[in-house]
């Protein structure tokens, strides 16, 4: 590749994840404070975010450590909070296709601000897809790195009041989830590009009364497998719906 493409591409990811660092660099503190406050060392913020990377599940492994859990227990929950990668993966076969030396790692890579940009993003011509896709998935990591160690040194170093700060993640969810709706719709705030944020809503909240009601603790299960056979029968209509907005 021409030095100039690469280029190029460096500052293009560096422009477009420039608000993941923001987000990351603030949940990343969050993170760094809970497992200073739960106990850990400054450098445990570092190996897991290199190792790990793995955000929501990053702040659920901290009460995981702090009352030692089985590994069983903690697979179980490893699984039922990351199943949705699984969903992610899978929309983006075609687009990691030929990334080559670069695939295995952006499969580790793949967090949900990550899978959010990758998707939704119109890769210029002068840039190289799959360097683009490696330095996104790169530069996203290396923000975390950044805020989890921040996070860490304030937590040992700073004495405060750190109660609440676990649903900075969730905070960070509905934002993603309210900035794709307003995108997708434009000026409309209700229309038919929102039939998947729609399924994705109401078959999570059917999902979670149901479990509630059952006495089943674990809904985000049922929820994706409703998610999937709803979006399957509803692909001509999503089909559809994107050439009438093509035309």
């Amino acid at each position: 590749m021409k030095k100039g493409k690469m280029s190029k591409t460096i500052r293009r990811a560096l422009r477009d994840t420039f608000p993941i660092f923001a987000g990351y660099l603030v949940l990343g503190i969050g993170f760094g404070v809970m497992l200073a406050k739960a106990g850990f060392g400054t450098y445990w913020a570092a190996i897991m975010s290199c190792t790990m990377y793995a955000g929501s599940m990053q702040y659920v492994a901290v009460d995981l450590l702090a009352n030692a859990v089985t590994v069983g227990s903690a697979v179980l929950m490893t699984f039922l909070v990351n199943i949705r990668h699984v969903f992610y993966g899978v929309s983006l076969i075609d687009k990691y296709r030929y990334a080559g030396w670069r695939k295995l790692y952006l499969m580790f890579a793949l967090t949900d601000e990550t899978y959010s940009l990758v998707s939704t993003v119109e890769v210029p011509e002068d840039v190289d897809k799959n360097n683009y896709y490696f330095f996104v998935s790169l530069f996203d990591q290396l923000y975390w790195i950044c805020g989890c160690c921040i996070g860490a040194l304030m937590g040992n170093l700073v004495p405060f009041n750190s109660a609440g700060i676990e649903y900075a993640m969730t905070a960070l969810f509905v934002c993603i989830f309210a900035d794709q709706w307003l995108s997708a719709g434009g000026k409309k705030l209700l229309c038919g590009k929102h039939i998947s944020a729609i399924v994705g809503f109401g078959a999570t909240l059917v999902s979670l009364i149901v479990c509630n009601v059952l006495g089943f603790e674990y809904f985000l299960i049922p929820a994706m497998v409703i998610i999937l056979v709803a979006l399957i029968l509803l692909r001509p209509v999503l089909d559809r719906k994107e050439e009438d907005y093509a035309e």
